[in-house]
């Protein structure tokens, strides 16, 4: 037993994101019911339902729109994550896959933690040119 987990240990990162993704879908589908049983307590009763119960049906209901901060529309959410954070995060897990290639040898001299550095090099070249474009703080500035 103790070799399949150290053998498979990576796979406890998809699984958590498995029931963190249907724990959402539940809350969604049950926040949607309760929105629900409200505008019929309140047709019910002949009133009309508060604009707020209104804009719960609103939101997008699927997990992906929720996690990625999309609409159905496509268009993204004010709480987007802040490119610098995201320059800062590709910068780290680069520098930690040079490190675990140099140091550690995890990889079996293979050279894929080189390759997978490589890729987050470029996602946090690209995460600094997006930090760097952006107009979110300036806009705050005016």
């Amino acid at each position: 037993m103790e070799d399949l987990f150290r053998s498979y240990w990576w796979l406890l990162f998809p699984l958590a994101w498995f029931v963190s993704a249907g724990f959402s879908s539940l809350m969604s589908y049950r926040r949607q019911k309760d929105a629900l049983n409200l505008i019929k307590y309140y047709a019910d009763k002949g009133q009309e339902p508060p604009a707020a119960v209104l804009d719960i049906l609103g939101r997008p209901a699927s997990v992906e729109d929720h996690m990625w901060g999309t609409s159905t529309s496509g268009s993204t959410s004010s709480s987007s994550s802040n490119p610098w954070s995201t320059f800062g995060l590709f910068v780290v897990l680069c520098g930690g896959f040079v490190a675990a290639h140099y140091y550690t040898g995890m990889d079996g001299g293979t050279g894929a933690f080189l390759i997978v550095a490589f890729v987050m090099g470029a996602m946090a070249v690209w995460s600094l040119i997006n930090a760097l474009t952006s107009r979110r703080g300036r806009d705050r500035d005016r």
